[in-house]
C-alpha cells in the first residue's frame, strides 16, 4: 500500500510559480512511477506529469511542457511539481498519483493504484 500526501497549491497569478510536493510513503515497486493529476470543476481527472521510480525518467502533456517540471529526492520519498508561467486554465485541484510505470506513462488516469488528497492550485488575476 502506498500513501501519497500533496502539498503547496496556492492562488496565484498568471505568470506566476508554484512547487508542490507529494511525500511518499508505503511499499513502492521498482517498475512504479509517481505522477500528478489535475481536474477541474466540471471537467475529467487529466495526466500533467510523472516521474519513473526505476531509473528517473519523466513524461509530461503537451500542456505543460516547458513550464512544468517533475523531480524526486534521492531517496525518493518526495516527488516535486514545479510550475512556472502559470495560466488561469491550470487552475484545479492537483492530485499525486502511485502505479505501474507502464500505466502512469500513458498520462490516463484510469489504473493508477493511488491517489493523494489533492491540492488546490487557483490561477487568476
Amino acid at each position: 500500500q502506498v500513501q501519497l500526501v500533496e502539498s503547496g497549491g496556492d492562488s496565484v497569478q498568471p505568470g506566476g510559480s508554484l512547487r508542490l510536493s507529494c511525500v511518499v510513503s508505503g511499499h513502492i515497486l521498482d517498475y512504479y512511477a509517481i505522477g500528478w493529476f489535475r481536474q477541474a470543476p466540471g471537467k475529467e481527472r487529466e495526466g500533467v506529469s510523472c516521474i519513473s521510480n526505476r531509473d528517473g525518467s519523466t513524461a509530461y502533456a503537451d500542456s505543460v511542457k516547458g513550464r512544468f517540471m517533475i523531480s524526486r529526492d534521492s531517496n525518493k520519498n518526495t516527488v516535486y511539481l514545479q510550475m512556472n508561467s502559470l495560466k488561469p486554465e491550470d487552475t484545479a485541484v492537483y492530485y499525486c498519483a502511485a502505479g505501474d510505470e507502464l500505466v502512469l506513462f500513458n498520462l490516463w488516469p484510469t489504473g493508477v493504484s493511488s491517489w493523494g488528497q489533492g491540492t488546490q492550485v487557483t490561477v487568476s488575476s
